[in-house]
């Protein structure tokens, strides 16, 4: 899995000055757009994006330092339209504008290429487990989710926030017969880079006030996270994609992965819940 995400570094690299294909980086990843998009967030803490707009804006001042091009021409090479969008992403990133590189005395900031690797750091140990689930359903509310540029990062704690402001998580839990609450990212549509984000509860009960979903049979892997939310979570889905991907004879099956959050205060230090990836044999 790394040897792939490293080729799409490579990929990346030789395409900085042209358009970056989503299609052909998660084909080089053997993955879907979302979760190549996911994936590169997890392992290096930067969206697709942002590294790819860190990187063009490093070797543009490396242009504008080493030669005479016109910053105009830098600004077109690098994908921005205008030399009004670029200067202004420029000085965001470096400090001064392009037009002030060579003066004496300058200083800017090199945002380096990304290289993947597995590191033995000593780590504690990952608690998880295989399930085998038959299919199962889910009752809530569900949100259609962008994954351009990170923007789930912002629209699923929204959507949180909402369903638990108004209430509607609390009926959710009463009409489902549980405590447990999850939320459940599904029906990937990588063509327009959207998702369906489900806030809700596992039942065997039928009901008419909320949506169903279908969550297919899969064989799940299960892990622990212990810890106050979000940061907790976070750094179990890393670990999942950096260090138990790469040291199994697991991989991703595709379809639903989903969080589940039991009652208690997700602030304290020892509040546990689990993330469900669907797994198969390489």
């Amino acid at each position: 899995m790394l040897k792939r995400m490293n080729d799409c570094i490579q990929y990346i690299e030789e395409h900085l000055d042209q358009t970056i294909d989503l299609d052909e980086l998660a084909r080089l990843s053997t993955s879907s757009k979302f979760h190549f998009q996911r994936l590169f967030l997890l392992l290096t803490g930067y969206t697709l994006a942002e590294y790819i707009r860190k990187r063009r804006l490093t070797l543009a001042a490396q242009a504008l330092m080493n030669s005479e091009v016109k910053v105009i021409d830098v600004a077109l090479t690098y994908g921005y339209e205008t030399p009004e969008s670029f200067s202004k992403a420029f000085r965001k990133a470096h400090g001064v504008s392009p037009s002030q590189v060579k003066g004496p005395g300058t200083t800017l900031k090199a945002f380096p290429r990304i290289s993947f690797q597995i590191s033995l750091k000593g780590e504690s140990e990952m608690n998880y487990k295989v399930v085998e689930k038959e299919a199962f359903k889910v009752i809530g509310k569900s949100k259609r989710i962008s994954s351009v540029d990170g923007r789930n990062l912002k629209e699923i704690p929204m959507f949180w926030d909402e369903v638990v402001s108004e209430g509607v998580i609390d009926r959710i839990c009463n009409v489902a017969g549980t405590d447990d609450t999850v939320g459940v990212c599904m029906e990937f549509d990588d063509q327009h880079n959207e998702f369906t984000y489900v806030i809700g509860a596992e039942t065997v009960k039928s009901q008419k006030e909320f949506e169903e979903k279908e969550i297919p049979a899969r064989t799940w892997a299960v892990f622990e996270s212990v810890g106050a939310m979000p940061d907790a979570i976070q750094g179990v889905w890393k670990r999942i994609y950096s260090e138990w991907f790469p040291s199994t004879g697991y991989e991703h099956a595709g379809g639903p992965e989903l969080e589940l959050y039991p009652p208690g205060n997700p602030n304290d230090p020892n509040y546990r819940c689990e993330v469900w990836i669907p797994i198969q044999k390489k």
